[in-house]
C-alpha cells in the first residue's frame, strides 16, 4: 500500500560522486576550451601581424642585394667602383695571401 511519499533516503555518497564528476568535467572542459581559444588567437595574431612582410622592408632588402651583388661606378673622378661582395672577398684574400 502506498502512503504517497518515499520511505527511503537519497544515497548521499552516489549523489556526491556524481556531483564531483560533473564539476570536474566542467572544469576540465573550461580549461581545454581556454587553451584551444588561446592557440587559435595566437594563430590569428601570427597570420595577421607577424607573418606579413613590410613592402618597404622588401624594397630595402632588394636594394641591399643589388648593391652587394652588382658592379657600379661610385665616383668617376676618383675612379671608385663597387664590386660584388664575393669578388671583393676573393680579391682581399688573394692580396693578403701574397704579402705573408
Amino acid at each position: 500500500m502506498s502512503n504517497g511519499y518515499e520511505k527511503k533516503d537519497v544515497n548521499v555518497t552516489k549523489l556526491s560522486i556524481v556531483g564531483v564528476g560533473i564539476v570536474l568535467f566542467l572544469v576540465v572542459s573550461l580549461v581545454l576550451l581556454n587553451e584551444y581559444f588561446l592557440i587559435e588567437k595566437e594563430a590569428v595574431v601570427y597570420e595577421e601581424v607577424l607573418k606579413p612582410k613590410s613592402i618597404s622592408l622588401e624594397e630595402l632588402r632588394a636594394k641591399e642585394n643589388k648593391v652587394l651583388t652588382s658592379y657600379q661606378l661610385v665616383d668617376s673622378t676618383k675612379q671608385v667602383y663597387s664590386i660584388p661582395i664575393e669578388d671583393a672577398l676573393e680579391l682581399y684574400l688573394s692580396e693578403n695571401s701574397k704579402t705573408k
